[in-house]
């Protein structure tokens, strides 16, 4: 069973950092790209960090890129996204995703938000003092 959850979320200071991590049960990280999306209130989902292919490609959207770094751990099936140099910027719900990358690229399935076909419930970030 294709399954992801998240977890690592919580309250932080600005500036300290934090490491997230999704659990992808049943996926593998060769046919798959596993996405870290955010969403913040009031505001559209956007993409965070993204990893997948044989290669282990990554892609990180503006947002991300200098801060986060997304990783893998194949015998746990575990994706990580650690979060470095926090704002309160950063504060929304982070969710994994996932979709097969047979038909795309690790890039466009970063860039686009809602397509993804398998999600995990979330995990809060609140980044506050």
């Amino acid at each position: 069973q294709l399954q992801l959850a998240e977890s690592g979320g919580g309250l932080v200071q600005p500036g300290e950092s934090l490491r997230l991590s999704c659990k992808a049960s049943g996926f593998t990280l060769d046919d798959f790209v596993i996405m870290w999306f955010r969403q913040a209130p009031g505001k559209e989902r956007e993409g965070v960090a993204c990893i997948g292919g044989k290669e282990r490609t990554t892609f990180y959207t503006d947002s991300a890129k200098a801060r986060f770094t997304i990783s893998t751990d194949d015998a746990k099936e575990t994706v990580y996204l650690q979060m470095n140099k926090v704002s309160p910027e950063d504060t929304a719900i982070y969710s994994c995703a996932a979709d097969l990358l047979a038909l795309s690229t690790v890039q466009a399935l970063c860039e686009n938000p809602y397509e993804a076909d398998y999600w995990g419930p979330g995990t809060q970030v609140t980044v506050s003092s």
